[in-house]
């Protein structure tokens, strides 16, 4: 029982460093120490439409530091489950270093980044910044391959190239693909037109992908989802904002009606992170000036700290 004349440290979301999940900053990596490590690529130059994802990182972290009371742990009422307690040394390590104008030079340093982090021991947790940095990611992953995708997106990313530009946002899965350490890909909520061109779409089944709407996913069911992924392997999870739909993630650049909802992803990643090894993950596209609400760099942090508390929770339970 707290003792009500006893004066506390609050430590409240509006006051202090806004870090993720006010999670303490780690500013070296090579000096990095710790079981998780966010990192922000706060890229966006490789979009095709409305800019702006370069702001997620900020965005995300403001938005997390509502579910940030103190570093104790996150008590969840409805499962009564305590989440990332004290022994998880979880730390911000800042963005990568982004250069302007040259988008591949900004890869190259996102996936040192990455290398650095996977070096360290510690499980990379990514905030873009617009879809196109998940190509450097997971090649900074190779280490801890082989491993299978599962992407939530509302669009396919297997474009091979748009006049000669190969690592914008629409190309990320398809260069995943080309990478040895790679192996099965699965892309949930992919839906709507001009997502992405026929060939595009054929040359991701030719590659073996499974690709699903959010209305197949529903007909199929968490344990029908389930069954297509090979239980006990690794995954490395890719999560763009605009999977979700946009009446609950507006700030995007690229919104998609017909998206899937908080409660349906929520769940979903819960069962997968309880029917395998997540190795990594990342969310991007957030752009929160599309959204004055800001609940859209809140909705983001809560699925990242949502999945980070499943994956860390399954780790506990195999120890």
């Amino acid at each position: 029982m707290v003792n009500p004349d006893e004066k506390q440290f609050l430590n409240l979301p509006f006051t202090g460093i806004t870090t993720f999940g006010k999670y303490p900053v780690c500013a070296d990596l090579d000096e990095l120490d710790a079981d998780v490590a966010v990192i922000g690529v706060p890229n966006d130059m490789g979009t095709q439409w409305r800019s702006g994802a370069r702001m997620g990182p900020r965005a995300v972290r403001e938005g997390s530091t509502l579910y940030s009371f103190g570093l104790d742990g996150a008590y969840d009422i409805e499962n009564d489950i305590t989440y990332l307690g004290p022994r998880w040394n979880v730390v911000d390590c800042g963005d990568v270093d982004i250069i302007h104008g040259d988008i591949m030079q900004s890869h190259d340093n996102t996936e040192e980044a990455i290398r650095k982090i996977v070096d360290k021991g510690a499980m990379p947790v990514v905030i873009g910044g617009d879809h196109s940095i998940t190509a450097p990611v997971g090649k900074g992953l190779e280490k801890l391959g082989p491993f299978h995708v599962i992407q939530i997106d509302a669009h396919l990313d297997w474009a091979d190239h748009r006049s000669g530009m190969r690592y914008g946002h629409g190309n990320c899965i398809r260069r995943l693909s080309e990478l040895e350490h790679v192996k099965d890909i699965f892309q949930f909520g992919i839906r709507g037109i001009s997502s992405s061109l026929k060939e595009d779409v054929d040359a991701a089944r030719e590659y073996g992908a499974t690709i699903l709407s959010p209305n197949k996913m529903r007909e199929k069911g968490i344990e029908g989802l389930l069954e297509l992924l090979p239980k006990g392997e690794k995954y490395y999870i890719t999560i763009d904002i605009d999977g979700i739909d946009p009446s609950v993630a507006p700030g995007t650049g690229t919104p998609s009606p017909g998206g899937l909802y908080y409660d349906e992803v929520n769940e979903l990643l819960k069962a997968i992170s309880n029917h395998g090894e997540v190795i990594a993950f990342d969310l991007v596209e957030v752009a929160p000036q599309y959204d004055l609400t800001g609940m859209t760099g809140q909705t983001a942090a809560r699925i990242m700290l949502d999945l980070l508390s499943y994956v860390t929770k399954k780790k506990e339970q195999n120890d």
